[in-house]
């Protein structure tokens, strides 16, 4: 995991909104979101005696379902029209494969891309092989 909240490879340096636009009002959320004084590192640790599979597990529908919401409070304003690609920032484009429709990585509109990738996590997260509901039965070599 340190290697996926390394700063110099994953943390952009912070932008400046211009004040009055959408993104300026979702960054002021955001911020105070994140100064709310909750403290993160105690909010993921696992609690002594639980299963470390069954605390992941928990936290992956969690935050699949914050996820959601969050897609929610947005998708309206990011159309096929508005955003006609998947991307992240200039430099990538995000392209769709699913071994079933998709059989090579496809370029979708934003929207497309993710409905199918939100329907995606929901049939993993739905999976009882992977996230069975029965507590204790993780499989280690899915997590």
């Amino acid at each position: 995991l340190k290697q996926v909240f390394n700063k110099d490879k994953t943390f952009r340096p912070k932008r400046k909104f211009e004040p009055g636009t959408q993104r300026f009002e979702l960054h002021k959320r955001a911020q105070a979101s994140l100064n709310s004084g909750v403290d993160l590192k105690a909010a993921v640790q696992l609690p002594s005696g639980e299963d470390q599979n069954d605390w992941v597990a928990i936290h992956v529908v969690d935050f699949f379902n914050r996820i959601n919401l969050i897609y929610g409070t947005i998708c309206e304003f990011c159309t096929e029209r508005t955003c006609p690609v998947m991307s992240g920032g200039p430099k990538y484009e995000y392209r769709w494969q699913d071994d079933l429709k998709y059989k090579k990585p496809t370029a979708l509109p934003a929207p497309q891309y993710m409905n199918l990738l939100m329907d995606w996590i929901e049939v993993q997260i739905n999976n009882e092989d992977i996230f069975p509901t029965s507590v204790g039965k993780c499989k280690e070599e899915v997590l």
